[in-house]
C-alpha cells in the first residue's frame, strides 16, 4: 500500500488492460486482412469454374461475358472451344495452378486448369487472370484470355 491507500499494482493492472485490449482489436484487423486476400483466390477459382461450365454448355455468348477479350483472336479462340469442347455433365476443377495465387498486388499471368466431365477425358487450358488491387484496397479478379486445349504435361506461357 501507498501513503494514500491505494495498491501498487492497479496501475500495471490498468496497463496490462489496455495491451490486451491494443492486442485483440491488431489480431481482428489482421483477420479481416487476411480472410479479404484468402477470398481472392475463391474468386478467381469461381471465375475460372464459371466459364469452364458455359465451355461444357457450348454457350459462347456466356463465356464471352466472362472472358474480357482484347483482340478478335481471343473471340475466336472462344467461340471455337464452346463447339469444340462442348460436353455433358458437371464439370470438375481437377487442378488449378495460379500464378497469381497469394499475390498481394495486382498482377497479371497464367493459369493452368485440369478439368473433366463424365463425358469427356481431362482437359487442360490455360486462363490468363489479372488481379488488380490489394487487400487493404480490395482485389478484383478478371479473366482476359482462354487457350485452346493444351497437352496434358503441358505447362501455360
Amino acid at each position: 500500500m501507498t501513503a494514500d491507500g491505494s495498491a501498487v499494482g492497479a496501475p500495471r493492472r490498468h496497463r496490462r488492460w489496455v495491451v490486451v485490449a491494443v492486442a485483440v482489436v491488431l489480431f481482428l484487423v489482421i483477420s479481416a486482412l487476411l480472410s479479404r486476400w484468402l477470398g481472392t483466390e475463391n474468386a478467381e477459382r469461381e471465375a475460372v469454374l464459371e466459364v469452364l461450365q458455359a465451355q461444357a454448355r457450348g454457350d459462347a455468348d456466356r463465356m464471352l461475358r466472362d472472358v474480357d477479350c482484347r483482340d478478335d483472336a481471343c473471340v475466336a479462340r472462344v467461340r471455337a472451344n464452346a463447339r469444340q469442347l462442348r460436353a455433358p455433365g458437371d464439370v470438375t476443377i481437377v487442378r488449378i495452378d495460379s500464378a497469381t495465387s497469394h499475390t498481394l498486388t495486382s498482377k497479371t499471368a497464367p493459369t493452368r486448369v485440369v478439368w473433366i466431365t463424365p463425358g469427356r477425358l481431362t482437359t487442360v487450358q490455360c486462363v490468363l487472370v489479372k488481379r488488380a488491387g490489394t487487400p487493404l484496397s480490395g482485389q478484383s479478379v478478371t479473366l482476359l484470355d482462354l487457350s485452346a486445349p493444351i497437352g496434358r504435361q503441358a505447362a501455360c506461357s
